[in-house]
């Protein structure tokens, strides 16, 4: 199954008259496209969002797309290995860049062909450490969370921040993102927590508590509102442990710093329900951005896309820039262009970053999350 930039499923471009052909004259030969594959989970655990995400690259094949190449799906079968048959495949069938997989462990597995064959890839995870000269993680990062909220905070004056989070890769990479942001910004190196996973959320908040009470330096007429030890508690925990996480900082007595959590918060409408998190930020997309997307998938689709499924687009919506203009080559990548995606604009840097504008939110009691701070582009592209 091909998806043509030129199909005839909806409206082409005019692109001028061809001559009409003399009786008995044969069909000119029809030019070689080049080839985008899409490693995508049609079958599987997860083949129901594998074909949202088809959806998704074909409407932005439609709308972004130039003649000259096709997008060739190839099913990963929701599997690591299936994955990597499906890059090898891809790449032997001649694709030039590949879009996708979903998941780390699938996009890990799909690398190693991709990367001897120098093709590049556009995966959906949001794993940074898949990140590379040739890989293109783009789902929103952890470290692209951390930047905004850090730059949002201080823009209001914050300087000191802090971060509680369980152990293990989500965390860490957190810790990361956390720390370069505040580094970046010269500001003093943030208090990073961490508490094992299975740790009681509401007795490790008393901890946190603990560790974030005021002290000699604290106590000075700079310290940060309230006595706490950081401007800004960012926590990376969600859902229900989220709640019992701020009802036990708020039972332990202490001063709180102001609350921040991941974007994870904004699937979680019961968080703006909890008095301890009224008014606690988190990170997202481009609200009016994310809408129209919206509106324009369920209008060619006839269902409301979910959240994960955007990037499937904007990743297409690279790969169909990459390919303007470009003979049957492996085509440099718009590295440092602003890009308008599902969920707002995005820009590829070197060495597998990438640059997203993100909103900050704000949890209000009985109101969907509400904008704070628009979304911007952070920093400039040479990160």
């Amino acid at each position: 199954m091909a998806l043509s930039a030129c199909a005839q499923q909806v409206p082409a471009p005019y692109y001028g008259g061809v001559a009409p052909l003399q009786q008995g004259q044969a069909l000119p030969p029809e030019p070689q496209r080049s080839k985008v594959a899409l490693l995508l989970p049609l079958t599987g655990s997860n083949a129901q969002l594998g074909q949202a995400m088809l959806n998704a690259a074909q409407l932005a094949l439609f709308e972004q797309g130039s003649p000259g190449f096709e997008f060739v799906p190839r099913d990963t079968g929701s599997t690591a290995q299936g994955a990597a048959e499906a890059a090898r495949a891809a790449i032997a069938g001649g694709a030039r860049v590949l879009v996708g997989p979903l998941t780390a462990g699938e996009t890990a597995a799909a690398a190693a062909p991709a990367r001897a064959a120098g093709v590049p890839m556009l995966p959906f995870t949001n794993d940074a450490n898949q990140a590379s000269a040739s890989v293109w993680p783009l789902g929103i990062t952890p470290r692209q969370q951390m930047r905004r909220l850090v730059a949002g905070a201080h823009a209001q004056g914050a300087q000191r921040f802090a971060l509680a989070a369980p152990s293990g890769a989500f965390g860490q990479q957190l810790a990361e993102g956390l720390r370069g942001a505040a580094s970046d910004l010269g500001l003093p190196p943030p208090t990073i927590i961490t508490y094992p996973a299975s740790a009681a959320p509401g007795l490790a908040a008393r901890d946190v508590a603990q560790k974030l009470a005021p002290s000699e330096a604290t106590a000075s007429p700079t310290a940060p509102q309230g006595g706490a030890a950081a401007d800004l508690l960012i926590l990376g925990e969600s859902g229900a442990r989220a709640r019992d996480f701020a009802a036990g900082l708020a039972e332990a007595g202490a001063p709180v710093p102001k609350l921040a959590g991941t974007i994870l918060w904004a699937t979680d409408p019961s968080l703006a329900q909890v008095p301890a998190l009224a008014g606690a930020w988190y990170p997202g997309p481009d609200p009016s951005a994310h809408a129209q997307f919206e509106s324009r998938f369920q209008a060619a689709f006839g269902a409301v896309p979910g959240r994960v499924v955007g990037v499937a687009y904007d990743a297409a919506a690279i790969a169909a820039r990459a390919m303007r203009g470009q003979p049957d080559t492996v085509p440099p990548m718009p590295v440092g262009e602003l890009i308008l995606g599902a969920d707002g604009a995005l820009r590829l840097g070197q060495n597998g970053e990438v640059q997203r504008a993100l909103a900050v939110f704000a949890l209000t009691p009985g109101l969907e999350g509400q904008v704070v701070q628009p979304a911007n582009m952070p920093g400039t592209v040479g990160f």
